[in-house]
């Protein structure tokens, strides 16, 4: 079956309303047809600049209309998206570029200045361009004259379901990997253009999906409060794109709440993509403040992806709005789709308890299906549509995409407990696991508990070498107030959770925990417990 976004996306500027946005950022507004136009040209002008079918462009850019431009451009032309991390430093970003191939960089004049500082180790890169006004380096061309002139009708190619996105993933240990998606696989593994609350089941065809759309007058308003650089910010922008909808971005560098739901007001935003409670917590801290200064009853459902989302502040966030769904999803780069888990004002949801995708299942290291309510450890794993593997490293992808009883599996390395009703009960990643005294812990289970207690706002636990126990669980947290007291919290932790379990020590730090994706940043928060540790024992 047929299925490409560049496709996709031609036939929505045809049958969508005139004057429909597109995209919101900044007080601009670009319609569809506009945004079709300027993707258009964007398509062409990379062709003329050398990039071929299959070429790999490098977005380093924050959320905002040209990643949705550039985006639509690629999938246009036939040419691979590859995300770059604005977090990144020279080497790192020298890194990505390179293992990727990159041919093209598209890149924020913000990093101007760590473009220049690296362009010349990049000798395969054909062509760079600036997004926004300012100095410009002489090997640069401004991306808005190629989006703004030329021909902006559709290009005559043949494009195929093989075409490829790549997503970059950094994980929790090694240098980034690129994951590769093929069009086809990363429509089917999404909603695959369903719609299950309109009564809309999975189109067979590109002009079925179109005749969905065009029904509906097009898709609602999306607001992907975190980065696009990383899965769950890119793949809802995508999916918005691909119904007809409009993006919504912000403009604030760092997560704003304050901003968020000034849009939401200003706009009417049905749909926010979060990651867990690193964003959750802001806006439920914003919320509480100023009950009365927002009108939020637009949002439908926010989603979220990547990391834990508390229970209590998913009930504290519905309290505003008794209408929303709150979704967490639990996939991964490697993956979308191995469970998820709804909140609704008139239900419940238990800490990190998903209902198992019709995909997936769980095996021990030796690939043995573990028994639903064995209370048995092992690895969740999730058939159908997949990615080809990581690129330039076939080791890698034989290890996380293995082959069980002639089935092909995506195994990022979650641990997770099944149960009998087939809900998953999720433990962390593999390379995080912690080994004292023989005994496996893992760290979500103990932080998920230490962000129960008042005076913790955030959590993360490691494992410190220790003499004795070989690692020592060690906690590294934000702080919720001025007084903290460590042992009341160990105390806290230890009546919730086996003696093993507990954290020797908790150490509160004003580093951040978390990168501008949400997820957890395990290697900052161990380097830090160790110096603060076994230094002051050194």
């Amino acid at each position: 079956m047929h299925w490409n976004y560049g496709d996709v996306l031609d036939g929505l500027a045809r049958i969508l309303p005139a004057g429909k946005p597109a995209l919101i950022h900044d007080g601009r507004t670009t319609t569809w047809q506009a945004y079709d136009a300027r993707s258009n040209r964007l398509a062409r002008g990379l062709a003329d600049a050398g990039a071929e079918v299959g070429d790999k462009v490098a977005f380093y850019l924050r959320n905002g209309p040209a990643y949705s431009e550039l985006l639509a451009a690629c999938f246009k032309g036939r040419f691979t998206h590859v995300n770059v991390n604005f977090r990144y430093v020279d080497d790192e970003l020298a890194y990505i570029i390179d293992n990727s191939d990159s041919t093209v960089v598209v890149y924020d004049v913000e990093f101007r200045e760590r473009v220049e500082a690296i362009h010349q180790r990049l000798p395969g890169v054909r062509c760079w361009l600036q997004v926004g006004g300012g100095e410009m380096p002489g090997f640069a061309h401004p991306f808005e004259a190629m989006a703004a002139e030329g021909d902006g009708a559709p290009l005559d190619i043949e494009r195929s379901s093989d075409d490829l996105l790549f997503l970059y993933t950094g994980g929790t240990t090694g240098m980034p990997k690129g994951v590769m998606w093929t069009h086809r696989d990363q429509w089917l593994a999404g909603a695959a253009g369903a719609n299950p609350a309109l009564g809309i089941t999975a189109p067979g065809s590109i002009e079925e999906h179109l005749a969905n759309v065009e029904r509906l007058g097009g898709g609602g308003l999306t607001c992907p409060c975190c980065p696009m650089m990383h899965g769950t910010g890119l793949f809802t922008a995508i999916g918005a794109l691909a119904g007809g909808g409009t993006i919504v971005t912000l403009t604030s560098p760092g997560f704003d709440a304050v901003e968020l739901f000034d849009a939401v007001q200003a706009h009417g935003i049905n749909a926010l993509a979060i990651v867990g409670d690193a964003f959750a917590k802001p806006m439920l801290r914003a919320l509480d403040a100023e009950p009365q200064r927002w009108d939020v009853s637009s949002l439908v459902s926010m989603l979220s992806s990547g990391v834990m989302w508390s229970p209590e502040v998913k009930q504290g966030l519905l309290r505003h709005n008794r209408s929303m769904v709150l979704i967490d999803s639990f996939g991964a780069s490697e993956a979308v789709g191995f469970g998820r888990s709804d909140t609704t004002a008139d239900g419940t949801t238990e800490v990190a308890r998903f209902v198992i995708g019709e995909n997936a299942r769980v095996f021990d290291e030796d690939y043995n299906e573990i028994e639903p309510g064995s209370d048995q450890v092992g690895f969740v794993a999730r058939a159908g549509a997949l990615p080809l593997g990581y690129y330039k490293d076939p080791e890698k992808t034989a290890k996380t995409f293995p082959t069980i009883n002639g089935v092909r599996y995506s195994i990022p390395g979650d641990y997770c407990k099944v149960a009998a009703d087939g809900t998953l009960t999720l433990l962390g990643r593999g390379s995080v696991c912690i080994n004292t005294g023989g005994e496996k812990v893992y760290p979500e289970e103990v932080e998920e508990v230490l962000k129960l207690h008042p005076s913790v706002n955030d959590a993360l636990v490691v494992g410190v070498p220790d003499e004795k126990w070989g690692q020592s669980v060690t906690a590294v947290v934000h702080a919720e107030g001025d007084a903290f007291d460590e042992d009341a919290v160990r105390a806290f932790v230890r009546e919730r959770l086996a003696g093993y379990k507990s954290p020797k020590r908790v150490l509160v730090t004003s580093v951040a925990l978390r990168a501008a994706n949400g997820k957890a940043d395990y290697k900052s928060a161990k380097t830090f417990a160790e110096q603060t540790i076994l230094g002051a024992s050194a």
